[in-house]
């Protein structure tokens, strides 16, 4: 008996210094602030994750030198440095700058229905070579069915890449079509533009001193993946007035179509369309003469197609 009572006075007397310690602790070691985005219920339960810390700003990088900014063809010196890469750079042009292959294009060849006076067309370009220079043959005409051919001619150029997207084009080019026929000296662009514009224009210097130029323009608007919407505009432009072909000087002619196309395959896309040609100025007056029409619209039926 006299043990209990003993044991009580212990534990009672050692009540309040367990309640200080605990009083010590809890000001040592306060209790994390809650999170205001979990409920106390479901941190009762443990379902809250504790906030993760933010990671560390990452250290300071020192930025790309003069070379690298000047195009992709030296970006590596920044980390390597220039003399490093002459051996490496010219090895990648060994591997891959002396690319050569080909490509043969029937831009055009169609069938055209123009009130009463049906007709046909033709444009295509092969080229051959490398990255940086090619040769191209380009050949186009026109005419009517039961009728001489109206125009014909073909085209040998050097180009040669002035930039990922436009390449410089000289050559040669032969009429085999009005007669007389004659020889001219081609200079020319041809590329890229901007929003995807294709352009081809040219300056033509004839073995007689005429100075002629043409400008071509056309946009593919892809309507499905193989249904292909394609407006197509040309300007043929003289220096001086041609009688011996019906020229006349300043805008000679503009023609303007809309084409649609189906690519089965890409290498196989018949297409239906309209085309809209007009003769102006001097050129005009020279078809009138002639008896021929100005101008008109056409309906059209073709395929373009590449290998």
């Amino acid at each position: 008996m006299i043990r209990v009572f003993a044991a009580a006075i212990l534990v009672a007397a050692a009540a309040p210094a367990a309640a200080q310690h605990a009083g010590h602790m809890d000001h040592a070691m306060p209790a994390p602030a809650a999170d205001p985005a979990c409920p106390p219920e479901h941190a009762a339960m443990g379902h809250c994750k504790p906030a993760v810390a933010p990671r560390p700003a990452a250290p300071p990088v020192a930025g790309p030198s003069a070379a690298a900014s000047s195009g992709p063809e030296y970006a590596a010196d920044a980390i390597w440095g220039a003399q490093a890469m002459v051996p490496a750079r010219r090895g990648v042009y060994t591997e891959h700058g002396t690319f050569r292959g080909g490509k043969l294009m029937l831009d055009r060849l169609e069938y055209r229905a123009k009130d009463g006076h049906d007709g046909y067309a033709w444009d295509g370009e092969g080229w051959y070579g490398g990255d940086y220079d090619r040769l191209w043959v380009k050949a186009e005409g026109e005419g009517g069915f039961g009728d001489r051919v109206e125009s014909a001619e073909v085209q040998a150029l050097w180009s040669h890449a002035l930039n990922p997207w436009f390449n410089l084009q000289t050559g040669v080019r032969y009429d085999l079509r009005p007669k007389p026929d004659r020889a001219h000296l081609v200079l020319g662009v041809q590329g890229l533009a901007p929003y995807w514009f294709e352009i081809d224009a040219a300056a033509f210097l004839s073995d007689r001193g005429d100075l002629t130029a043409r400008v071509e323009a056309e946009y593919d608007q892809r309507i499905t993946n193989k249904l292909i919407l394609q407006p197509r505009v040309e300007l043929d432009l003289a220096a001086q007035d041609v009688p011996s072909i019906g020229v006349g000087s300043g805008v000679s002619t503009v023609e303007a179509g809309l084409r649609l196309r189906y690519e089965f395959v890409p290498e196989f896309a018949p297409y239906i369309g309209v085309d809209y040609e007009r003769a102006l100025g001097g050129t005009a007056d020279y078809r009138r003469l002639a008896g021929e029409d100005v101008g008109g619209l056409a309906l059209l039926v073709g395929l373009r197609a590449w290998f």
